[in-house]
């Protein structure tokens, strides 16, 4: 089989130069390959393409896409494989085709694989060592693939980390919280995951380089081209010690609903989610909401009424049930974990009983659809969950919905 027409030898070539597994699993070049053009063919966070390419595999997906199949033959192909997604699909395939169309390019996808060789990026996908499980949690949202400069080790090890976040004009408040924070994490076996914004962003990461922690940026631009540029140093070291990815492929501008797209991955491969300092419309604002949305613990750290870049943190604490934290002692507190120890507080609870207790406020009752959809499970299996955890206390139910006691 080949793609665009490029000769097998070729593909094979290219695939070898960026590829994360070693050596390659017999039939998986095809769907690297078909990965990587996927990863330029759609925006970040595309679910349409998501569904078909779960549903048939990168490289069938691919060729349907560039032989020119029909919405309504790709609409068959899936619903031999998921009925239940085709009909999700359905009415979105058209559009999506004249989204994708005008991107197919083969040139575009040998120079973005090329560039990637020429900068030491390797290509990551499901299954590969270095594939962050956790964005998994995304679902049809999730990575096509992921391109990463640095160590595969500090991408699993995020599974174990807190993104800090914030704005880009921080205060020397908000740089000394932030400083102090992730020195104090890091130096307790956390990650910190943050966007290599100027600002608090910034500051996480070279407070937990300083500290010999580890460290993920995730840019909203291929890894090619660092972004900023004035944080060009300091990504370098990143991409030395710890690990720099994106899910664009390399040549891809950092546009604004990348940014945006690209919070949703600062928020999921984070185990928490903490907000230093943001102003009331701050972008940070938007990683919190991806956090809320993935059941993810969420924290603000308040600041003086008076300054404005503290107006968002106090917002998230007042109107979006984030959790008030003043020092790093409270933000481990966040994950269930008792300050100084590594040990879950209640290590006895199920997958889905923690994850129905995540997607649960203390103050604004939630009714069981949207419990169930916050902890990625089945209406009924939400309601189950629910039920047990009202037998001992944990959980109450009102009128309006269910409560965390």
């Amino acid at each position: 089989m080949t793609h665009f027409g490029l000769e097998p030898d070729l593909i094979q070539r290219l695939i070898v130069g960026v590829s994360d597994a070693d050596p390659i699993a017999d039939g998986s070049v095809e769907a690297r390959f078909a990965g990587a053009a996927w990863s330029g063919l759609v925006e970040p966070g595309d679910g349409t393409a998501g569904a078909l390419v779960a549903a048939l595999g990168p490289a069938r997906a691919l060729d349907a896409l560039v032989s020119d199949w029909s919405a309504n033959r790709i609409r068959d192909a899936v619903r031999e494989v998921d009925r239940v997604e085709a009909d999700s699909i359905e009415q979105e395939l058209a559009p999506a085709l004249a989204r994708w169309r005008p991107r197919l390019k083969s040139a575009d996808v040998v120079h973005s694989i090329e560039q990637a060789a020429r900068v030491g990026a390797a290509l990551v996908v499901r299954g590969d060592t270095g594939w962050p499980s956790q964005v998994e949690d995304l679902g049809r949202h999730a990575p096509m693939v992921l391109w990463r400069r640095g160590s595969a080790a500090v991408c699993i090890n995020a599974a174990r980390s807190f993104a800090i976040v914030g704005a880009r004009a921080a205060t020397t408040y908000g740089e000394q919280v932030t400083m102090d924070a992730s020195a104090e994490l890091v130096g307790r076996g956390f990650a910190i995951v943050s966007g290599a914004a100027y600002g608090i962003d910034g500051m996480a990461h070279g407070a937990a380089l300083a500290n010999e922690g580890q460290t993920v940026a995730i840019l909203a631009g291929g890894v090619d081209r660092f972004y900023p540029s004035g944080h060009d140093a300091l990504l370098r070291k990143i991409a030395q010690y710890g690990a720099v990815i994106s899910e664009v492929p390399c040549g891809a501008a950092p546009t604004k609903w990348r940014f945006l797209q690209r919070n949703r991955l600062i928020a999921a491969v984070s185990s928490a989610t903490v907000v230093v300092e943001a102003g009331h419309r701050s972008g940070s604002l938007n990683t919190a909401a991806h956090a809320s949305a993935l059941g993810r613990p969420l924290g603000a750290v308040p600041g003086p009424v008076t300054s404005p870049a503290s107006a968002g943190c106090h917002r998230l604490i007042r109107d979006y049930d984030a959790i008030c934290v003043t020092n790093p002692d409270e933000m481990v507190q966040l994950l269930g974990e008792v300050a100084g120890d590594s040990a879950p507080i209640d290590s006895q609870r199920s997958a889905e009983q923690t994850r129905v207790i995540d997607a649960l406020s203390t103050r604004s009752p939630r009714p069981v659809e949207a419990v169930a959809a916050l902890a990625g499970l089945s209406v009924m299996a939400a309601g189950s969950v629910l039920g047990s955890l009202e037998l001992d206390g944990t959980v109450v139910e009102h009128e309006r919905g269910w409560l965390r006691v």
